[in-house]
């Protein structure tokens, strides 16, 4: 192991124009604490990959690039999301470095933990997972829904790291391995733990965002979920199953029930019970065919193996 490790911490960003000119200056100010204390190695550097931004978030970064060389960044062609713009940049930093540092560019992730993560990576990890520590900066509802998300995806068969979002240090020799998953649909946060290595976690205290508006509102975070949950299992095709199995004994039974009070001259007629029966099976099997037309469609997305991204421009260093 190379006692002075290359790092690069990989940003992804989306329309940060706001908060780019706070942060960028602290992830700065982290890299020369990291090199003067001799963790890493001088040639390390902050990876920028815009994300098909509105504003002026591109050209910003081209801005600091030339006027730093520690800055580097990547355009993707148009917007993918923020799971394969990180995914972007952890493959083109794999062969350029030791080991990454992913972290989201809006300040709210303690950036000073990055000193804890790479003396775990000195003492044999490969992968340091960010956890946080407590959600008491949370409102309510934010705090409900966010451990609703967590818990949800570990129930539904997804194996992440409870508290844990997409701040994490990895190797260059877990990213050699984890460029062999091609899947379209990715969830990085629960297909980390799928490569295995030794691994560890370091816990710190969560921020408010310093600027801009959050891009992981209430409707994203379910559809987050709902992708990590049919990208990582198949738990709810059994559930579907389970409960088919559920509703026809149930089925039966009244079958039962109705054969003996026909036998017996008990029968009377009723609208309501069968208008409930009715609404109810068309109501489970709607969302059965909709679950599984979602895996489906991710079928078929697989199948056609398009590029997750598409880099546009790079900035002089990465080139």
């Amino acid at each position: 192991m190379n006692n002075k490790p290359k790092l690069f911490i990989v940003v992804p960003c989306y329309n940060e124009e706001e908060v780019l000119p706070l942060t960028a200056p602290m992830f700065r100010e982290e890299l020369r604490k990291l090199e003067e204390s001799g963790k890493i190695d001088p040639e390390s550097r902050v990876l920028f990959v815009n994300d098909g931004s509105k504003d002026r978030t591109w050209e910003m970064i081209r801005e600091m690039s030339a006027a730093d060389p520690h800055f580097q960044g990547l355009c993707l062609s148009r917007n993918r999301g923020h799971q394969n713009a990180l995914l972007c940049g952890l493959m083109e930093a794999r062969e350029k470095c030791d080991i990454t540092i992913s972290i989201d560019c809006d300040g709210q992730d303690d950036i000073g933990a990055m000193d804890q993560m790479v003396d775990a990576y000195l003492d044999g990890a490969e992968i340091v997972y960010g956890v946080r520590s407590s959600r008491e900066t949370d409102t309510f509802f934010k705090r409900f829904t966010a451990q609703s998300f967590y818990k949800l995806l570990n129930r539904m068969g997804a194996d992440t790291v409870y508290n844990h979002a997409d701040y994490r240090l990895v190797s260059a020799r877990v990213l050699k391995e984890f460029a062999n998953f091609r899947e379209v649909n990715i969830f990085l946060r629960g297909m980390f733990p799928l490569v295995g290595f030794k691994s560890t976690s370091v816990y710190y205290e969560r921020n408010e965002r310093l600027a801009g508006e959050s891009h992981y509102p209430l409707k994203r975070m379910l559809a987050l979920a709902f992708d990590g949950i049919t990208s990582l299992s198949v738990k709810p095709i059994r559930i579907i199953t389970g409960l088919g199995v559920v509703i026809s004994l149930a089925a039966f039974l009244l079958i039962l029930y109705a054969l003996i009070a026909w036998i017996t001259g008990r029968a009377v007629a009723g609208w309501a019970s069968t208008l409930i029966a009715v609404a109810f099976l068309g109501g489970i099997q709607l969302i059965s065919l909709g679950v599984i037309g979602e895996y489906v469609g991710k079928i078929f997305l697989e199948t056609k193996q398009r590029p997750r991204y598409i880099v546009s421009e790079r900035t002089d260093e990465m080139k």
